[in-house]
């Protein structure tokens, strides 16, 4: 890296910028546009996520009080909070979507571990809620006064990247989200009780991909073979099927009922799987590392912005969330490429204050610069990369 760089542009290296512009031709995104293109826009976006901006006038401030930095930053020489509201509004959202599956792709195969050793990737499916207000965000209702937004995400638990996410209005339920996740043959899928959606998990079943979900407490089954010496804390493995009228019709094979004591939290998990030949406390491993998927939802609430929303149209709250998960991923590729020691968040603190900083991205990330800071600060911020 060249160290008259701002930091922010040695960032964006790490960015595929002939692959963004093909996908800014295939939607026609520039079109009729004489400055603040695109490109420029997805740059804007970013920097406002990785110095944590508050609100659209306060991200125009940031770049207004850095303008004679704007052209090697690489925003363009027409950022104002006009154009960057109408561009938010009106450019196709498809464009940054794309691109950041793009990213996820990218980060993914950087990071790819075979952690579980089970002959297939293993993901984790969940959703979060972010709350809107009804008065602004109408198109978002969820109930009388309130309004608000689901992310519907595919976590990959081995490499902890995003692998899809699917954005609707708080009000849909979600299981109808497990209809368009792309099942892979071979891949486990680990849901909460919430997706106890026995016709859809049948259907999981039938494309011979595999799943563990936490079984409710009313499930009405009977047993019809049991094994009788079990590992510590399995109070019960055994073969099931189900008793109760619709949930036999949906799932009309035998199903594997694991019982397990925590210890920790003095309580009992009941798992329900077709994974018969795991192991039963490969069952319980698997729903207990489901728990990543809700660091990474805290961490993205915490670290990147999608609190509170720039926009007030689906369209730009749909780019400013896609802008953000091209940020989470851009860090991640960053910090594997530099194998970095630090974690994500301690990277992302630095970044936040160094951005605009003719530093060498290398000096600047080293470890004893985030020992120094973990002493200032004394944080101690769970990493999700950390294994």
């Amino acid at each position: 890296m060249h160290k008259e760089k701002f930091v922010f542009a040695q960032l964006v290296e790490f960015l595929n910028a002939d692959k963004f512009r093909h996908i800014v031709d295939k939607h026609q995104g520039n079109r009729y546009i004489k400055s603040f293109t695109c490109w420029n826009q997805l740059l804007v976006l970013m920097f406002g996520q990785l110095c944590n901006r508050r609100s659209l006038r306060d991200l125009a401030m940031a770049i207004g009080a850095h303008r004679g930095k704007g052209y090697h930053l690489g925003f363009g020489s027409d950022v104002k909070l006009s154009n960057l509201s109408k561009a938010n509004t009106n450019r196709d959202y498809r464009i940054f979507e794309e691109f950041a599956y793009y990213m996820v792709g990218k980060a993914q195969s950087k990071r790819m571990d075979n952690i579980f050793k089970l002959g297939g990737k293993v993901y984790a499916f969940d959703s979060t809620t972010i709350d809107l207000c009804m008065n602004i965000y109408q198109w978002a209702r969820f109930r009388k006064t309130k309004g608000g937004v689901k992310i519907h995400t595919l976590f990959d638990l081995e490499t902890q990247i995003p692998m899809f996410f699917h954005i609707t209005p708080a009000a849909v339920n979600d299981v109808n989200a497990m209809d368009v996740i792309p099942y892979e043959p071979g891949s486990f899928y680990v849901f909460d009780r919430g997706y106890n959606d026995f016709k859809r998990l049948f259907r999981i079943n039938e494309i011979r991909s595999l799943f563990v979900v936490r079984a409710k407490n009313n499930l009405q089954c009977k047993a019809v073979r049991w094994k009788r010496r079990m590992p510590k804390n399995i109070l019960s493995d055994s073969v099931v099927t189900f008793t109760g009228y619709m949930s036999e019709r949906h799932y009309p094979k035998p199903i594997r009922r694991i019982v397990f004591y925590d210890e920790e939290q003095d309580r009992v998990f009941t798992f329900l799987t077709n994974a018969f030949s795991l192991d039963a406390l490969q069952v319980v491993l698997l729903y207990k590392n489901r728990w990543q998927i809700e660091l990474f939802f805290k961490w993205m609430k915490q670290h990147l912005n999608i609190q509170k929303f720039w926009g007030v149209t689906e369209n730009a709250v749909r780019i400013q969330i896609y802008s953000a998960i091209t940020a989470y991923c851009l860090v991640a590729i960053v910090h594997h490429d530099l194998k970095m020691e630090c974690s994500i968040y301690e990277m992302l603190q630095i970044l936040s204050m160094s951005l605009t900083d003719k530093a060498n991205i290398n000096d600047l990330l080293n470890k004893s610069n985030f020992n120094n800071f973990n002493e200032r600060c004394g944080s101690s911020e769970p990493s999700l990369f950390a294994f």
